[in-house]
């Protein structure tokens, strides 16, 4: 290679590395506007969809960062722009496609792993929770759920602890199929979830759901008024708009 060539491969590679980098750039910022112009619990597609465009734009150079992007992108379309459940399914298995492929090449990252779950959650509410522990697919989210523990327990504050109690709870319980299932393990796994940095409203809403599950409704009852409260005064995103009407929700139907 002579010198001519090297300098226009130096160049051109700069230049191609550093237009990755600048749709990185792009798709982190309209992800974090993705609540922009949002009706509550109901988000516009316009900053997402743009995300999810240039998360593709910077993959091959920014492989690791671009495709978490993709992960919580797919999965926030998926779940709160009130799409055909056809185009949500499809997002989700997107979701699940790439977080299993990513596992392989990253098996140390927790946060692969998280987002993995939950678009592989969010896959299966749709394709039906009996179907999706026929096929197996519980046990491969309560294996991923403690390796997320293993790895980094202080993750999306206590993420770990949150998935493992939410197989618990949802996972039905078959008899001489899928005996693992335990809502004491649910209440267990959800109380370290909640008692793990911040908790959530979603980390909230799973351990009151547990603790009305195992009779203890006033406990329950407190938990999902206070969830209620907090959001009075509170700026809130989708995702949080979401658990308030949930808590509301459930909170009718006692």
């Amino acid at each position: 290679m002579n010198i001519f060539k090297f300098f226009y491969f130096i160049t051109f590679f700069l230049f191609f590395a550093n237009g990755a980098s600048q749709y990185l750039d792009i798709a982190n910022k309209h992800y974090q506007n993705r609540s922009l112009n949002s009706n509550e619990n109901f988000a516009d597609t316009t900053e997402i969809a743009l995300a999810i465009e240039n998360y593709l734009k910077s993959v091959n150079s920014n492989d690791l960062e671009a495709n978490l992007g993709l992960l919580k992108s797919y999965y926030f379309k998926g779940k709160y722009c009130q799409l055909s459940e056809e185009e949500s399914l499809e997002l989700f298995k997107k979701g699940k496609d790439l977080g299993q492929k990513k596992i392989n090449e990253y098996p140390n990252r927790a946060d692969i792993r998280y987002w993995y779950l939950v678009n592989l959650g969010s896959w299966a509410e749709i394709s039906g929770i009996v179907a999706a522990a026929r096929e197996g697919l519980a046990d491969q989210m309560k294996m991923h759920a403690e390796k997320i523990i293993k790895i980094d327990p202080l993750y999306a504050d206590g993420g770990g602890y949150l998935m493992l109690g939410v197989v618990h709870f949802k996972t039905p319980y078959i008899p001489f199929f899928l005996s693992w299932p335990s809502n004491d393990e649910a209440i267990k796994w959800l109380r370290l979830s909640v008692g793990t940095g911040s908790a959530t409203f979603s980390q909230n809403i799973y351990y009151a759901q547990s603790m009305l599950k195992d009779g203890k409704e006033e406990e329950a009852i407190d938990l999902l008024n206070k969830i209620i409260q907090e959001s009075s005064s509170s700026n809130l995103s989708v995702e949080d708009w979401d658990q308030v009407k949930k808590a509301k929700n459930i909170l009718n139907d006692l």
